[in-house]
């Protein structure tokens, strides 16, 4: 039940939190899962990120380079783009005051029954 719960939270938020994952520099997929799940987000799979990924290279937050391995295979970089930018900063400020409503109101004080 935890897991599914958790799940359905992420599943608001992935494009976000992987947006974020980009603000230091370029990075590929299962660098990004391994941050997400070093942050205590739990593991993702790679069928649930790489759509993610390539959604937010569609709509332009993110730019992707394949670049070719000297041993193993090769590997797609994505990076943040300014409009991604942009994107992630309202999103994060968006999310920030949604986050707090939901806090005052479990917090408030009532009493379930």
């Amino acid at each position: 039940m935890a897991a599914d719960r958790r799940s359905s939270w992420l599943k608001g938020v992935l494009d976000l939190l992987v947006l974020s994952c980009l603000t230091d520099g370029e990075s590929y997929g299962y660098e990004i899962a391994k941050a997400l799940a070093g942050a205590g987000l739990g593991e993702i799979k790679g069928g649930t990120l790489y759509p993610v990924l390539n959604r937010l290279e569609e709509a332009g937050l993110v730019e992707a380079e394949f670049r070719a391995a000297e041993r193993g295979p090769g590997r797609r970089y994505y990076r943040l783009t300014d409009e991604g930018l942009t994107h992630l900063a309202a999103e994060t400020e968006a999310w920030t005051e949604f986050h707090r409503a939901v806090g005052n109101k479990l917090h408030a004080g009532g009493s379930a029954r």
